[in-house]
């Protein structure tokens, strides 16, 4: 498959623009939001302006302060923790190779296994420990920080629910909270991830990308 010149690939009927990206100076890639043009550039501080502004039921971010700060509590952890290992399974599983040509040695995949596994038991025994949700009985914009990333294993082969029950059924829970539809429908391109590894890729946008995939990685 050929990135056409438009840079738009079609994924399981999804469309993926492979542009030039408009890095920002710290290399995240920034999101335009409304119509004021507010541009935010982390995840979290997204998923936080959207539940303000459109007013979203409390559950996702409480009103409760304590609530509250239970929700924030896990969002600083973790960047340092599950998003600082998950997503690099897909890094070098399919997005590194592409970009570079190259495999990555197993080595380093298991290198990051390992640290993705200290930080899921941390978060099983200090975070989800026997409750239905990260900070209780109710979701919150906790659970759908840390499954977002825990998906992203999975859709590179690497089953982490597989022999860990407790995270299991915490995803069942959050996946009848958001609704199967929607919860397969918001994972679908992290799901098909390996599917990028049949297309081919502007020579610019590969020596863009490469450099900066490969500090991600360190």
């Amino acid at each position: 498959m050929h990135l056409p010149q438009n840079g738009i690939i079609n994924i399981s009927g999804r469309c993926l623009k492979l542009t030039k990206i408009p890095f920002t100076l710290g290399k995240e890639i920034p999101f335009t939001l409304g119509k004021n043009s507010v541009y935010l550039n982390y995840s979290t501080a997204i998923l936080l302006y959207l539940s303000r502004k459109y007013n979203t039921p409390d559950h996702w971010y409480p009103s409760d302060i304590q609530k509250r700060a239970r929700v924030d509590e896990y969002l600083s952890w973790h960047h340092a923790n599950i998003r600082a290992n998950a997503p690099k399974t897909m890094w070098i599983k399919v997005l590194i190779p592409l970009f570079t040509g190259q495999p990555l040695p197993s080595e380093k995949l298991q290198e990051v296994m390992e640290g993705l596994s200290t930080s899921l038991k941390q978060f099983e025994e200090r975070f989800l420990q026997d409750k239905a949700f990260i900070i209780g009985s109710e979701i919150s914009l906790a659970d759908l920080v840390a499954i977002v990333e825990l998906m992203q294993p999975v859709g590179v082969g690497c089953d982490i629910f597989e022999d860990r029950p407790r995270l299991r059924e915490w995803r069942r829970r959050v996946e009848d909270a958001v609704g199967k539809e929607l919860f397969f429908q918001a994972h679908e391109m992290i799901l098909n991830i390996k599917e990028l590894s049949n297309i081919q890729i502007d020579p610019q946008l590969k020596e863009q990308l490469a450099p900066v995939l490969m500090k991600m990685l360190k």
